[in-house]
């Protein structure tokens, strides 16, 4: 055998050895599972398609009790060149769609039947970015823990890590990032910010839009109870159970409470008026949200006990009969008090949905701002 012979053999070997024995890496949060092309509509029937690239996103998250999971959602890059250096990546979390993975974003926007596209194209005629997560267990496998505020931030933060690792997207994990979101999503939002220091500090996040904040679970919940949207309060009992078994909710409900809580588990939010009028104590012979176990874990869920490190614009419209104004200015006090910049905006908006509509393209100008740089002003 010549010396050539035996040292290309040696190479080989010592590279056989070194692949046996380098385990493969661990699977992280904001790790990409897959990242599959596929076509975003903003209206029914396919009519108009959305100018821009993207990718159905499979990705690593965590959920609420820090296990991790798969996520799934829509990344949306727009077509061309970014002229101003990086292109930012914006973070969207949208609102309540519902418990059933048909009901999800991206089952949405690929149908063309995705109302908050009207608000995410402004930040894609800037030429940004944005990562639209789905949820935990909304159109992945397994119930999503929908309200389960702590799961939803990981899956914000998680979206924009995995759009920085899509390949062919062309964005950079030192893109300037901020986040955005009203109702369900305003309060994914919340927990993005305050979540970001401590679980994704390599992002470089600049400012975090919030509206119609269900800061706190528990107030929220009475508000809903016996009213026209208790479905709402219905379904998040259903997305915190999923998010943790202890509470092991079917066990205290009454025959009818597991009857209706069953078929609202693959609902979309349109299907819960049907609970309309109904109150927790229709649903179980105990006090639900009595129980130490619930209110430990609706104070565990509470927006507002630890301080965001960047600038927040908060809305609420004064008319909203979902999330009371309460309850978003009594947030805005709180990360007051705890020194963070924060511009509030109380809209004149009559209604929950008009809060979106008036306090949306605001919250997309002031976040723009913060992506090019410019400092922000509170106004507590």
């Amino acid at each position: 055998m010549t010396l050539r012979v035996r040292v290309s053999m040696s190479v080989i070997l010592l590279s056989i050895m070194s692949l046996i024995a380098t385990p493969a890496r661990a699977a992280t949060a904001g790790d990409v599972v897959s990242a599959q092309p596929t076509t975003v509509y903003l209206l029914p029937g396919r009519l108009l398609e959305v100018p821009v690239n993207a990718w159905h996103v499979l990705y690593r998250s965590t959920s609420a009790t820090g296990s991790l999971t798969t996520v799934s959602g829509t990344l949306l890059v727009p077509k061309g060149r970014y002229p101003f250096g990086t292109r930012p990546i914006v973070g969207y979390a949208v609102g309540t769609h519902g418990l059933g993975d048909q009901c999800a974003p991206s089952a949405a926007m690929s149908q063309g039947r995705e109302a908050e596209l009207a608000l995410v194209s402004l930040f894609l005629l800037k030429g940004f970015a944005v990562a639209m997560t789905d949820y935990e267990g909304l159109g992945t496998p397994g119930p999503h823990t929908y309200m389960a505020g702590i799961s939803q931030g990981h899956a914000v933060l998680d979206s924009i890590r995995a759009a920085a690792r899509v390949p062919g997207a062309g964005l950079s994990s030192r893109a300037p990032v901020a986040v955005m979101g009203y109702s369900q999503g305003g309060a994914s939002a919340g927990w993005a910010a305050q979540l970001q220091p401590a679980y994704a500090p390599e992002l470089r996040l600049k400012g975090v839009a919030a509206g119609g904040v269900p800061a706190d679970l528990h107030a929220v919940a009475n508000h809903l109870d016996g009213g026209d949207d208790f479905g709402l309060a219905a379904a998040a009992g259903v997305g915190l159970d999923a998010a943790y078994p202890e509470l092991d909710l079917e066990a205290d409900l009454n025959d009818r409470g597991r009857a209706l809580l069953a078929d609202a588990a693959d609902d979309c939010v349109g299907d819960l008026d049907r609970l309309a009028g109904l109150r927790f104590s229709d649903l179980s012979p105990v006090d639900l949200l009595g129980q130490p176990k619930w209110q430990a874990r609706l104070a565990e869920n509470r927006l507002g006990s630890s301080a965001p490190e960047v600038p927040m614009f908060l809305y609420h419209g004064t008319g909203d009969q979902i999330i009371p104004l309460s309850v978003g200015s009594t947030l805005r006090s709180e990360y007051c008090r705890a020194g963070v910049t924060v511009r509030w905006v109380s809209l004149p908006a009559p209604d929950h949905v008009a809060g979106a509509i008036e306090g949306g393209p605001l919250a997309i100008e002031w976040l723009a701002l913060r992506m090019y740089g410019l400092p922000a002003s509170g106004n507590c």
